[in-house]
């Protein structure tokens, strides 16, 4: 089966693909104003027949961009009379508390676009005061006349009964067919308001344009006589139909990163590794995760944007930690002359100075060509020629004359702070989270990351960094190894040992009715899928819960010995302690389901026999490392003709047609029968 996968980044678009059983791939630049033109050139570089495909799989990050540079669809928000404020005041918490500039999320949705209907639910579900048909009517007409694009709808406790809410979404959906109508109930059934409230208005917010965008991709793709399936990738790691994607787009959030991190947990798997961190850097971001027995963890609360002003979003994400520290981070220097890099990125149009497309403002990638890490004959494997002139122009009067220093001397300052602005992302899902970085390996890709991934693991004391193969466009294989997945949460609040039994196997009945729904809709067999239930748990007080595996109805209503085992141990884990005498309270069920892929090419290629592709020429180059002052001669190796078992010793940079690897001096590298790179570090090595 002929199948391919199509990773638009915030610079560049990556494809890879199983064609006729053997892997292909490509990498342009991304079309910040359509971004399916890269779909279309990615395509055909890779000489993809599009007739011929069986299926598209797609990860983008127009969501997440949408609502990082405020650009979603003029949105309304309908909640429940006296709570209108709710979306706007948020939680009281203050989590830089002593940061003189902090200031709370900003809405999406003005306060003049949130409307109130008179009804209320009690937390059970039962009307308290039922809905006016008539005041829905009314404010249909009044939705209307302030020409909104699209609506949020979140009724207090409609998680526990969707009839009000369902009624207005008809209503809406009836009086308007082509506005937007999202309703909370139909994103996820459970309890918080605020966070309810937030993900319902982000699904909103982004809906038009990513439907738009994904309705002319699929057209485009049609008229191109492309009969198969395609879907796109979920932010919790498993993959969605596209008709699904439309009306849940906020599910797309993390589309493209999650993608390379579950590349990088089957990676560990075939290796044997215990627990690793995933790190990804491409042209505007850098992404870490932990993968824990090969597979990155994956949480219920996440935030777009940053911690303490960012918007939540209640929805199952992997755990991912980014900065705003890629490639194509502008260097820039404050007026009291300090040097930064990022948050802002030059992307892909402009792009660096480098590029030759008129910026003067210098990124890394400017600061790596200047220090001769990157050859700017063979960026692209050849099919872009870097002007490393223009990058010196950049540096020079951007950076090195502001700060009366050196072209080199500012370009090492630029790779060193980049540098440790992305540790504290590494750091993040390792030290902050209990875990001993040196006892990690870390798994490196993305075009830029193996480029900067040694001196990261050398700061926080890494032993291993592992390049795989098609480090570039690594998340784009990633796709092509994702099962089918959902997730599917109902709130359920009570005291273990005193739940109603005849209410639990009631939720539990209406969870695997929701996911054999799902099923049928996305034509996806029941004998091929899996269901996991699992229960959130927290000592009675607590105002957050772990979650823990569940078998049946029974174990949360008879003999509860074997859950609250489990829970203390995960809670010890966790936290270090366990309070055993305390009594447990559930407050939500939840339903994974999955469906493992049938194809298994793109999984088994990265653990194929390798061979040599390519020959090529040892050459060397002066390359700057630490001192600017004192370039060293690097070997210039050439990845595809590097055979299997092949040992050297750094200094040393390899090229490969994606992406380029940096190997620092008394650093040891070995290619694995498999044709991965391993990478021991010599300082952290002797430390250990």
């Amino acid at each position: 089966m002929n199948i391919v996968g199509v990773d638009i980044g915030g610079t560049f678009t990556d494809l890879v693909g199983v064609i006729d059983g053997r892997i292909v791939s490509s990498k342009t630049s991304t079309t910040p104003a359509d971004p399916s033109l890269g779909v279309a050139e990615s395509l055909r570089l890779a000489d993809c027949d599009l007739p011929g495909l069986a299926e598209l799989l797609h990860g983008s990050t127009i969501a997440i961009n949408t609502v990082l540079e405020r650009k979603g669809a003029k949105t309304a928000l309908v909640t429940t009379k006296g709570f209108r404020d709710v979306y706007a005041i948020g939680r009281g918490n203050r989590i830089e508390a002593f940061n003189l500039f902090f200031h709370r999320p900003k809405p999406l949705v003005a306060r003049h676009l949130t409307f109130e209907v008179d009804e209320r639910l009690d937390p059970a579900g039962k009307a308290l005061k039922t809905l006016d048909p008539a005041e829905v009517a009314a404010l249909t007409k009044t939705l209307l006349e302030a020409g909104v694009d699209s609506v949020a709808v979140c009724l207090l406790h409609s998680y526990a009964n969707p009839a009000h809410e369902r009624a207005v979404g008809e209503a809406l959906r009836r009086a308007a067919p082509g506005l937007f109508v999202t309703l909370s109930h139909e994103i996820l059934r459970e309890f918080r308001e605020y966070e309810r409230t937030s993900t319902t208005v982000l699904n909103a917010y982004v809906g038009p344009r990513v439907r738009d965008y994904l309705t002319n991709l699929e057209n485009w793709l049609r008229g191109q006589k492309f009969t198969g399936k395609m879907h796109l990738m979920r932010s919790n790691g498993g993959v969605m139909s596209l008709a699904q994607a439309r009306v849940q787009p906020v599910s797309m959030m993390e589309s493209g990163p999650v993608a390379g991190m579950i590349a990088a947990g089957i990676l560990c798997k075939q290796l044997g590794i215990e627990q690793a961190i995933g790190f990804d850097m491409g042209g505007t971001t850098a992404k870490s995760s932990l993968i824990t027995r090969g597979a990155p963890a994956v949480e219920e609360g996440y935030v777009i944007g940053p911690a303490a002003s960012g918007q939540p979003m209640q929805l199952p994400v992997v755990d991912i930690v980014e900065v705003g520290t890629g490639g194509g981070s502008i260097a820039w220097v404050d007026d009291t002359g300090g040097l930064h890099v990022g948050p802002r990125s030059a992307g892909a149009d402009p792009g660096p100075a480098c590029y030759g497309k008129g910026s003067d403002t210098p990124v890394i990638t400017d600061a790596d060509l200047v220090l001769g890490r990157i050859n700017p004959q063979r960026f692209l494997n050849g099919g872009m020629k870097l002007d490393i002139a223009a990058a010196r122009a950049a540096i020079k009067s951007k950076v090195a004359d502001p700060l009366g220093l050196s072209i080199e001397e500012a370009a090492i300052g630029i790779a060193t702070i980049s540098d440790t602005a992305m540790s504290l992302s590494v750091r993040a899902v390792s030290v902050n989270k209990g875990v001993d970085p040196r006892e990690t390996t870390m798994i490196a890709f993305g075009g830029a990351g193996p480029l900067h991934a040694i001196a990261i693991a050398r700061e926080i004391f890494i032993p291993r960094v592992i390049i795989p193969k098609l480090p570039g466009a690594f998340s784009a294989l990633g796709m092509l190894m994702a099962s089918w997945r959902q997730d599917f949460v109902r709130t359920l609040v009570g005291r273990l040992g005193k739940l109603d039994h005849a209410l639990v196997e009631k939720v539990f009945a209406e969870l695997k009715a929701d996911g054999e729904a799902q099923l049928a809709r996305d034509g996806i067999p029941r004998d091929g899928a899996s269901l996991v239930f699992n229960a959130d748990l927290r000592y009675v007080g607590q105002e957050h819960a772990l979650q823990i595996p569940i078998d049946s109805p029974a174990m949360l209503t008879g003999d509860i010995t074997k859950v609250r085992e489990l829970f203390h141990v995960e809670h010890d884990q966790r936290y270090g302690q366990a309070a055993i005498e305390e009594a447990l309270e559930i407050v939500n069920l939840r339903l994974v389901l999955t469906a493992a892929r049938a194809d298994t090419i793109a999984e088994q290629s990265m653990a194929e026999a390798w061979v040599p592709t390519d020959t090529a020429a040892e050459t060397t180059r002066k390359v700057i490392f630490t001192d600017p002052l004192k370039p060293l001669d690097a070997r210039i190796l050439w990845r595809p003709s590097l055979p299997a078992g092949f040992a050297f010793e750094g200094p040393a940079v390899i090229e490969e047609p994606n992406s380029t690897i940096l190997i620092h001096p008394g650093d040891k590298v070995r290619v694995t029968e498999a044709g991965h790179l391993i990478v021991d570090i010599a300082s952290v090595g002797a430390q250990s």
